[in-house]
């Protein structure tokens, strides 16, 4: 056997995703792709995701979740959670006893939240002001369109839908920045001290109501346009959850079109793919379960949060009629975490080891652990789970790599994984490489979210 035949059998040798697919393939890619970029532009807020999802579950066969009733193979449901996060399922062949297939993803995002009490005037101009959610680097946020989106309590209980900024034809916010010219001293400030939390203020108006016997004329402009649009008064902002997101849409990227950019990728990337799987999963041996979890950019906190205990009792629900206790069917069940993981970028080299870091249209990224210093805050998972993966995903020819969270001391972060192993389900982290995360616009390979696509399907079907 010569050096090369040796080197093609013995040595791991990863292949970029553009030169091994064919055009048909990448075809397909590219439609796969329309449609997420759609996803993308429509939801932007958890609540709007989760509208997106169940229309899309039930316009495939999905139904709403009965706790009181006992499903059978090939039967599709959903559970709602407060509108923030859900959970759908298919019954599987296989007695419920031998476990479930879990894909659990997020679709909270990084973003800018509003405060109980946020309008209010200053120097004849009106502001919203704000607390920002997740971990955002808070420079990015100033001096881009911004779009208002969420919803508001009214006193009587009714529920009024927001979101203004996305049409053409809608006004937008922003955060004011320093012109350059009077920024000497902010430049001498840290990237994370130059602008402040308490400095993300939203511009919302400056026309003044015409009346000189009131002394802050432009927020009571502002108050006037709320309550003729929406009829919404100033408390009704105590009991509301409004978010700020980036206004603008999800674009291709490169002369190629090869990238996708757009706000949001972390993590719903992975729940678009994840959803689409379960649509699209035929001959369920293994029940199948897909979750869309709220508030893990937060810590996985609160009652839509992954360390709630919405999942264990909707596994409880379903196992229950089959006299199944819930821990039996957890301890036998199997998750893959599909969570997006960290891109090598040649401006940024030096915060990753390049051997271990996931690359740009190399496919999904596998990735065994994550925390921060010793694998701080990590499930770390198991050599035979990772190698149950491996077969999977190259009996299924999905083209796949491995990464992790940069270099050993330089950061690092969590995903959910943690919180489901806690329950003793074998679980690993797997997604899609991002470049700019947490930015309000990230970047993201077609070929790596189709295969992220490809590799959920495989696991479902397995």
């Amino acid at each position: 056997m010569t050096g090369k035949e040796l080197e093609k059998k013995l040595s791991l040798k990863p292949k970029n995703a553009g030169i091994i697919l064919s055009d048909k393939e990448l075809n397909t890619v590219d439609l796969f792709c329309d449609k997420y970029k759609d996803f993308l532009d429509f939801s932007k807020t958890e609540r709007r995701s989760v509208t997106y999802s169940i229309k899309y579950l039930k316009e495939e066969g999905f139904i709403e979740f009965d706790p009181s009733k006992k499903y059978f193979a090939g039967d599709k449901v959903y559970l709602n959670n407060r509108g923030k996060s859900i959970i759908a399922a298919i019954i599987g062949k296989e007695p419920i006893e031998k476990g479930v297939n879990i894909i659990a993803s997020h679709i909270d995002v990084p973003r800018i939240d509003l405060k109980p009490r946020a309008l209010y005037e200053e120097a004849e101009i009106s502001y919203f002001k704000t607390h920002y959610y997740g971990g955002i680097k808070k420079y990015q946020w100033t001096a881009i369109p911004l779009s208002l989106m969420g919803v508001v309590v009214k006193k009587d209980g009714s529920i009024v839908d927001i979101s203004i900024g996305e049409l053409d034809s809608d006004p937008v916010f922003c955060i004011t920045d320093l012109l350059p010219h009077l920024s000497k001293d902010q430049m001498k400030k840290t990237m994370n001290e130059g602008i402040t939390g308490e400095n993300l203020n939203i511009l919302v108006g400056s026309r003044p109501f015409r009346d000189n016997d009131i002394a802050e004329k432009v927020k009571l402009n502002i108050l006037k346009y709320l309550f003729d649009k929406y009829d919404i008064i100033e408390e009704d902002f105590l009991s509301s959850e409004l978010e700020i997101v980036p206004s603008f849409k999800a674009r291709d990227i490169g002369f190629d079109r090869s990238i996708i950019g757009g706000y949001g990728q972390d993590d719903r990337v992975c729940a678009f793919s994840s959803l689409k799987a379960i649509v699209e999963a035929e001959e369920i041996k293994t029940t199948a379960v897909c979750i869309l979890a709220d508030k893990e950019e937060i810590g996985s906190e609160g009652n839509t949060g992954l360390k709630s205990a919405t999942m264990k009792y909707f596994i409880a629900d379903l196992a229950k009629h089959y006299n199944v206790e819930s821990r039996t069917v957890l301890s036998n069940s199997s998750c893959l975490s599909a969570d997006v993981n960290v891109c090598f970028d040649p401006n940024f080299k030096d915060v990753t080891e390049v051997k271990n870091t996931a690359h740009l249209n190399y496919g999904v990224v596998l990735t065994k652990y994550v925390g921060s210093r010793g694998k701080s805050g990590t499930s770390d998972a198991s050599a035979e789970f990772v190698g149950k993966i491996r077969k999977i995903l190259n009996d299924n020819n999905v083209i796949w790599q491995t990464g992790e969270l940069g270099k050993v001391d330089q950061g690092g972060g969590g995903t959910v994984a943690a919180y489901i192993a806690n329950l003793n389900v074998d679980v690993v982290d797997i997604g899609v490489p991002i470049l700019s995360m947490h930015s309000p616009f990230e970047l993201a390979s077609k070929t790596d979210i189709y295969m992220a696509y490809k590799a959920f399907l495989s696991f479902y079907n397995s």
